[in-house]
């Protein structure tokens, strides 16, 4: 791999004791810095993306085996080899986004609209509602969020972090922004089964419905697991209205974005 060559740190002009130093001790910079050629592609791919003992693989790995034990050790301190909650959420996002309209031929909530339309058309048929209208507001709403689904998902994270922060009051004394780690990983599971789940649509209809009912089971164990001493009992029962209370605050999202784009409609 090929160096550049230089005096002192490339980031920040300190001085280089030599080459046997392999960190900046003032900005924490690589030293000495490699040039971007093949070999240093190769190598970042390798040590970033697909090896077994630390980063991206690593992370999907132990989240998906030892999910409580995983973010009790990110919680705490001990991530050395773990990759960025949101480096992971952003990644699992893509990977749906990108199979579902590749696999499906669909955009990744179109299945959950279609359902929506349908129960809206149910809706309207004793009530004073269009339900033209209704569907034309539900397709609005699918398109927007499909065309900004990773902003979507990370507007939802303070909530899901608020409802469980709700549930499990004064339990494992965590603050907001630790909840709010939590609750990214959490969805990066519903994320992995999700992406499982579209590529294997031919065969397991409904792939979408599928992977929520296993991301709440699999976060139902997940906490179970990271409060290890708690009684597992009240971590199930804590989970699940924690749960709830998403569900609930994301239907209330929901139905206002439904509302302002009502609003925003041509009479």
């Amino acid at each position: 791999m090929t160096t550049l060559e230089a005096g002192g740190c490339a980031n920040c002009n300190r001085a280089i004791a030599g080459t046997d130093q392999k960190f900046c001790p003032a900005c924490g910079q690589s030293t000495p810095v490699h040039r971007i050629d093949w070999h240093f592609l190769g190598h970042e791919l390798e040590h970033s993306v697909l090896h077994m003992d630390r980063g991206l693989f690593y992370s999907l790995k132990q989240l998906m085996l030892r999910p409580g034990r995983f973010m009790r050790d990110y919680i705490e301190g001990r991530r050395g080899n773990q990759a960025k909650p949101l480096l992971l959420l952003m990644i699992m996002s893509a990977v749906v986004v990108v199979l579902t309209k590749y696999l499906e031929g669909t955009g990744v909530l179109d299945s959950a609209v279609a359902a929506g339309i349908a129960g809206a058309r149910e809706a309207s048929a004793g009530a004073r509602v269009d339900p033209a209208l209704a569907a034309k507001t539900s397709r609005m709403a699918a398109d927007l969020m499909n065309q900004y689904f990773a902003a979507f998902t990370l507007l939802l994270l303070p909530l899901e972090a608020a409802a469980f922060r709700l549930a499990f009051h004064r339990v494992g004394n965590l603050n907001y922004p630790e909840w709010l780690v939590i609750t990214a990983l959490l969805t990066v599971q519903c994320f992995v089964f999700w992406a499982v789940l579209v590529a294997l649509h031919r065969w397991i209809p409904q792939p979408v419905a599928w992977a929520v009912l296993l991301s709440m089971a699999y976060a139902v164990f997940s906490l179970v697991q990271f409060f290890q001493g708690y009684p597992r009992w009240k971590s199930v029962l804590r989970t699940l209205l924690g749960l709830a209370i998403f569900m609930v605050m994301s239907a209330m999202v929901s139905q206002a974005v439904a509302m302002l784009l009502v609003i925003s409609m041509p009479a």
